[in-house]
């Protein structure tokens, strides 16, 4: 789940329900900080760095404080649950926050010793800056460096929540695998035109949704394959299922579905995606 589902009456609710989850959490959550602390100046080691992903990794297992409100008996239950945290550091994008930040530093100190301050900027100058001015020398700025470093502190990290114990690597590819369901049903609602149903009947309509959810099935299974065997370097789901879609089949009443000519290439893709390529002519 994104991270715009995270708060504490959620994540109460899944433990309350037994469900298992896995969610994004926003960084500058205490809850999250305090679990990334006592490990940060280890955390880019290259024992934690993942050549498949280009991250550094980590996860920790800490406590949750569950709480549970029970009308019917005018209470709150309150107790510790297990949860794991997966963290996760991007140098390029930590480089590119980072550069973000200074400009936008460098904007707001221009602002400050032109005179030209702005309303809705005070609370950021008074953070970041110290002024003097002189009737001589006119305003002057000096950044508050502690302040600087600690807002560059967590630039390039992530974190993803579950309540089941697994690897962050693995983590990050059940979250990402998300993308899949979510691009496919938009395909199931645009491309597919589903999004209005244009059936006569319940029997139909839930013989075109079981049509559907095969195909979501198959997607799903292909972008696994192509994970585990690296395929993204060279392709996209598209253009993968592109370079099989130029395959031509010939069907005619009574006889065997016969397939044309199948590449070297096409063939070794079969394989990579753990499926018997069919006989051609």
């Amino acid at each position: 789940m994104d991270r715009g589902f995270y708060s504490e009456d959620n994540i109460n609710g899944l433990y309350r329900d037994h469900v298992k989850f896995l969610i994004a959490a926003k960084t500058s959550l205490k809850f999250i900080r305090n679990g990334l602390d006592p490990i940060y100046e280890q955390f880019r080691s290259f024992e934690y760095y993942s050549e498949k992903y280009e991250l550094y990794t980590r996860t920790i297992q800490t406590e949750w404080d569950y709480s549970q409100k029970r009308p019917y008996k005018g209470d709150t239950i309150t107790e510790k649950r297990r949860i794991y945290i997966h963290y996760y550091y991007n140098i390029d994008k930590a480089a590119e926050d980072e550069k973000a930040f200074d400009r936008k530093l460098i904007s707001l100190r221009r602002e400050l010793e032109s005179g030209k301050r702005l309303p809705e900027h005070e609370k950021i100058y008074n953070k970041y800056f110290e002024t003097k001015t002189t009737p001589k020398r006119g305003t002057k700025t000096k950044v508050k460096q502690d302040a600087v470093l600690q807002a560059k502190r967590y630039y390039g990290y992530f974190a993803l929540v579950s309540n089941e114990m697994m690897d962050a690597v693995t983590a990050l590819e059940i979250y990402r695998n998300k993308d899949v369901a979510e691009k496919a049903f938009g395909n199931l609602k645009e491309r597919l035109n589903i999004r209005r149903t244009l059936v006569s009947s319940e029997q139909s309509l839930r013989g075109k949704l079981f049509i559907e959810f095969l195909a979501l099935i198959f997607l799903s299974y292909i972008k696994k394959q192509m994970q585990d065997k690296n395929l993204f370097k060279e392709y996209t789901i598209q253009s993968l299922l592109d370079k099989l879609d130029v395959i031509e089949c010939y069907e005619q009443p009574g006889q065997a579905l016969r397939v044309g000519e199948i590449l070297e290439k096409q063939k070794n893709l079969y394989s990579e995606l753990g499926v018997e390529p069919p006989p051609s002519l």
